[in-house]
């Protein structure tokens, strides 16, 4: 191989990577939003990083494009329509409740000293 030949091997080898990467922590996210209890996440996680570790061998660049076109779509299929959202992260029920002040705004606690 030459040094572009490497060089764009390993350029799409990383892409892959990390496609397989977010695919996994996307589809482990979205396992706790379908269990109910935390014993039944942990075999559910179990099982999907049974199914990860399956394909670990394949080499053939194409073959894994084709892989993770295949896992991203079983991962829209049957992604929770309702997912946990922390409360106070955005789009929880407490974001911006109490918001910080605009800049420009001082507030001074001197509880009626001069």
């Amino acid at each position: 191989m030459s040094g572009v030949q490497t060089a764009a091997y390993l350029a799409r080898r990383a892409a892959q990577k990390e496609r397989v990467r977010n695919l996994y922590r996307r589809a482990l996210k979205d396992t706790l939003n379908w269990a109910v209890h935390r014993h039944l996440f942990y075999q559910d996680a179990c099982d999907l990083r049974e199914k990860f570790e399956a394909n670990k061998h394949v080499e053939d660049l194409d073959t894994i494009d084709k892989m993770i076109a295949e896992g991203e779509a079983t991962y829209n299929k049957w992604r929770h329509p309702d997912p946990y959202i922390v409360p106070w992260a955005p789009g929880g029920s407490k974001f911006t409740r109490n918001p910080e002040p605009p800049s420009g705004i001082e507030i001074v606690y001197d509880y009626g000293r001069d």
